[in-house]
């Protein structure tokens, strides 16, 4: 992606407070910088009244119930997270590994998170075009290990963009450029994300995006690249091989589709296939990193 999407990354409409003289966005930059979580609130409030129709609001109001749902918490246990991590040892044995850590750890009230995504929501009720909305939406669903609603949410993103022809924009209303491709882009990102879970319960939904994106999208090799990692992964080599010889038409030089042909014919037991198609180097050591998907 050429843009990451992350909680405070968006940018505030230039809104002018008539009694301040400066913008919302810097006056609420400015509270997020010095963490005072009362000026926020009470600029928002403000901004609410002033402008209700501001997108930006919306995704302001987003940022700041999601920074307030983080807890953290001091954790004992056997699976340390982070670098600030104590040991602690059992002076009467004689093994020398830890039987315990105590860590710092995290954690999102949901009930605070949920007026998050009821702002976001709403933004995205008034303001459907606005991608980085509903990026941010599925960042955090991402984050917090939602992963059916990620999944949902990615696939109303690619129907909707057959709506509105990929006319997105961004921050401050700002259009897109090379929207279809960013699109794209940045969900291949969020199959990696996925995929990268090694949970093979997910596999499924990595094939309900690929085939959202097949719809509407009939020729991206991307997508049909992954649904062969899947079928590869649900050992359906007939199935994956099918889909990257469409791929391959589309593209007779793709090094990644070339690669997964190989591997497929590989799990197949037909290793001469294997070696006409890609030959030898292609096969050696190779395993399901899930190449299909790129950045």
């Amino acid at each position: 992606m050429n843009k990451k999407v992350t909680l405070l990354i968006f940018g505030l409409t230039l809104v002018f407070n008539q009694v301040f003289g400066q913008t919302f966005k810097q006056q609420f930059n400015e509270f997020v910088s010095k963490k005072d979580t009362l000026g926020q609130q009470q600029l928002l409030d403000k901004w609410e009244k002033s402008d209700s129709n501001d997108p930006e609001l919306y995704i302001a109001y987003f940022n700041y119930f999601v920074k307030k749902s983080v807890k953290e918490v001091v954790t004992l246990g056997q699976n340390p997270k982070g670098n600030d991590v104590l040991q602690i040892m059992d002076k009467d044995s004689s093994k020398k590994e830890p039987v315990a850590y105590l860590y710092g750890d995290t954690y999102y009230d949901q009930n605070i998170l949920k007026k998050g995504f009821d702002y976001i929501d709403k933004g995205l009720s008034k303001y459907p075009n606005r991608l980085d909305m509903r990026f941010g939406k599925i960042y955090l669903l991402g984050q917090i290990e939602n992963y059916e609603k990620f999944t949902a949410e990615i696939i109303n993103t690619i129907d909707y963009s057959h709506v509105n022809k990929n006319k997105w924009t961004w921050a401050d209303n700002k259009p897109l450029g090379d929207p279809e491709n960013f699109m794209l882009s940045s969900i291949q990102d969020y199959q990696l994300q996925l995929y990268n879970t090694e949970n093979d319960n997910l596999i499924e939904n990595m094939k309900r995006i690929a085939e959202a994106v097949l719809k509407y999208y009939p020729e991206h090799i991307e997508s049909l690249s992954n649904i062969s990692i899947v079928f590869m992964l649900q050992k359906q080599y007939d199935k994956a091989l099918d889909t990257l010889l469409k791929a391959e038409k589309l593209n007779l030089k793709d090094c990644i589709v070339l690669n997964n042909i190989a591997q497929t014919y590989k799990l197949k037991g037909d290793t001469i296939n294997a070696i006409t198609k890609c030959g030898t180097r292609q096969l050696t050591g190779h395993s399901l990193s899930f190449p299909a998907i790129q950045l």
